[in-house]
């Protein structure tokens, strides 16, 4: 699909036009977020991206659309496994609920600067090199093993761990031990210092950095449009703030989502195989988007189905135990209650309390 300069000028545009609605409806006061104000917002932003994917058929015709909505769709997927982090970032750095969506809104739009990176460069190393597709491909397939494997493991990860970036920033600039407010920098004693919520902030962004190396080629696995796929990126980022507040006490419930996500991730990896095999001349079947939009949505559907099952499974089991070992437990009496003897008490009574 060719896209002009001035298309992508108003697409940049309208984004920052939602994003700068977003945040002075909804972002602009510090304050807690409720579950109402966060499902009205994530609805906002499905709806919108949903509204962009109809306005790419009315556009450029179905195959637009269909890559765009599989790309969205797998971005969205694997972005929730960004909000685990960002979890275990939150709580590492202690940061107050009502900051909590200022950090995700800054984050957030760190990580699509540093993604449109990412996506300019895949973008010119695609069209350069077309054997670049094996390496995307192999990589997503080892991704999708990897995953598996520490699921399998079960260790879970319940520390954050500074990346080399954030160390150096904490290095070289003093910072404060508290928070103060908004405030990103602070004077104190003559010395100008930054607070805690400019470093968790860059926490997020530069985090996301890191799942961007495999959120970014499987997009290209599914289509080579750099405006899909820096579209599809932004409406599935945008929307993660509120979808953290939304499905954060869900996310220990959603125990199959790494089988699911390996399932995607080997998926597309395949698909990039077959289509660099396609592109060298050899005659292998190619995956086509509808089929790979319902792939990717039925495994959406079967990981979250069997997560919800199997918590649901565990907390009975848990349940069950914790009441027989109620039952198990011998009743003792409750111990006496010494007090001194008063006036009226039988001689033997007041005897034995003595």
């Amino acid at each position: 699909m060719n896209i002009s300069l001035t298309m992508w000028a108003l697409t940049v545009a309208g984004l920052c036009a939602l994003i700068a609605a977003d945040f002075f409806i909804g972002g602009r006061k510090p304050h807690e977020v409720s579950l109402r104000e966060a499902g009205i917002w994530t609805t906002v932003w499905i709806v919108l991206a949903a509204l962009f994917g109809l306005g790419l058929f009315l556009y450029g015709g179905g195959q637009p659309a269909g890559e765009f909505f599989a790309g969205y769709v797998t971005e969205k997927s694997l972005s929730v496994d960004n909000l685990f982090v960002f979890v275990l970032i939150m709580a590492k750095f202690a940061v107050p609920s009502p900051l909590q969506q200022r950090v995700l809104m800054v984050g957030v739009l760190i990580a699509l600067v540093l993604r449109a990176i990412f996506i300019a460069a895949g973008a010119a190393i695609i069209a350069g090199f077309s054997w670049i597709f094996y390496l995307f491909g192999a990589f997503l397939i080892w991704t999708a093993w990897k995953l598996i494997q520490d699921a399998r493991s079960g260790e879970d990860e319940e520390e954050y761990e500074e990346n080399r970036f954030l160390k150096i920033v904490e290095k070289r600039f003093p910072s404060t031990d508290a928070y103060h407010g908004t405030k990103l920098f602070i004077s104190e004693h003559g010395k100008r210092l930054m607070t805690p919520l400019l470093i968790v902030m860059l926490a997020i962004g530069t985090t996301d950095v890191l799942f961007a190396l495999d959120s970014i080629p499987a997009i290209f696995g599914l289509t080579q449009d750099p405006y899909i796929v820096f579209t599809a990126n932004a409406f599935a980022l945008m929307g993660l703030r509120q979808l953290y507040f939304l499905i954060g006490g869900l996310l220990k419930k959603l125990v199959h989502l790494s089988y699911g996500l390996s399932v995607i991730l080997g998926f597309i990896g395949v698909k990039l195989v077959l289509h660099a095999l396609h592109e060298s001349g050899v005659h292998v079947p190619e995956i086509s988007i509808p089929f790979s939009l319902g792939v990717i949505c039925a495994v959406l559907v079967v990981t979250t189905v069997t997560s919800l099952m199997a918590s649901r499974k565990q907390a009975e089991a848990g349940h069950d135990e914790g009441s027989a070992q109620l039952v198990e437990e011998p009743v003792s009496a409750p111990a006496p209650v010494d007090r001194p003897a008063r006036a009226g008490d039988c001689p033997s009574e007041a005897e034995n309390r003595q």
